[in-house]
């Protein structure tokens, strides 16, 4: 049976690309409001931590995407965890509104805001915001970034840089690994790496990274869910790298029967050239 028409074909993704970039400039603004006070923060019933931030930022997301993508269901991290699931077709949006809360908390900068589009379990586009870092990354049929305040317009396409993933170099790899996070697993998956350096980031920053060639390969295999990798994966993807499970198979979205919980993966910047 063919599928029913989309409420986004394939030539409006820049435009809802560019919706989500406004709105998570806004839910940036929330963040920085709240990282200048200070907050309480307590833990989930997967002993997670969340904030007022989190809460706050997810609210502004949840409103606006209301008003700017109105037939397309949201996923959102808190609002999940709270029991809320819309049904879902081939298309919906994953939100995680404040995307590396232990940064947000240790005050050093590497949180983000994700939304990102899915269609037939691929990430079509995405926007990944650094509120702090005052910096944007957009994913749709390019890759860009922009420097950008919170709360703030989106920067015109001309302000904008177009990044591309670098190939794997022959002189050995950049990797990457979680600040907060790292497991036995993914430790021994880079021992087995020709590795010419390392380099620790929080959050998807480091899918970022990998998108504008300041590295080359991202491992883990430790816990995540759909929400944490979906925005950096659209954005490294349109750079022209790509997020693979165990089994060297891309990144698959919409997973209910896993309850939303991403495999171990491991994101690559582009083949080798040749």
């Amino acid at each position: 049976m063919k599928p029913p028409p989309s409420p986004v074909p394939d030539h409006d993704l820049r435009s809802l690309t560019e919706a989500f970039g406004e709105i998570a400039l806004a839910a940036g603004a929330e963040i920085m409001r709240v990282y200048r006070s200070g907050c309480a923060v307590r833990t989930k019933a997967d002993r997670s931590p969340v904030t007022e931030a989190d809460e706050a930022a997810e609210a502004v997301v949840l409103t606006r995407l209301a008003q700017a993508a109105p037939l397309i269901p949201v996923i959102a991290e808190e609002t999940f965890s709270r029991g809320a699931l819309p049904a879902l077709g081939r298309e919906f949006i994953l939100v995680d509104a404040l995307d590396g809360t232990r940064e947000f908390l240790s005050l050093n900068e590497e949180f983000t805001v994700n939304i990102a589009f899915v269609r037939d379990g691929s990430p079509r586009c995405g926007v990944v915001y650094a509120p702090a870092l005052r910096r944007i990354w957009l994913g749709s049929d390019v890759a860009e970034t922009a420097e950008a305040a919170p709360g703030e317009a989106l920067p015109e396409r001309a302000g904008r840089r177009r990044i591309r993933a670098r190939p794997r170099p022959v002189c050995g790899l950049t990797a990457l690994a979680s600040r907060s996070h790292c497991d036995p697993r993914t430790e021994a998956f880079l021992a087995e790496l020709p590795l010419a350096g390392r380099r620790n980031a929080g959050s998807s920053l480091k899918f970022c990274l990998l998108a504008e060639g300041e590295a080359d390969v991202y491992p883990r295999f430790g816990p995540t869910m759909e929400w944490d990798t979906a925005a950096g994966d659209a954005v490294l993807r349109a750079a022209g790298g790509s997020v693979v499970d165990p089994e060297g198979r891309a990144l698959r979205y919409g997973k209910l029967t896993e309850g939303l919980r991403n495999p171990g993966f491991v994101a690559w910047g582009a083949p080798a050239a040749g």
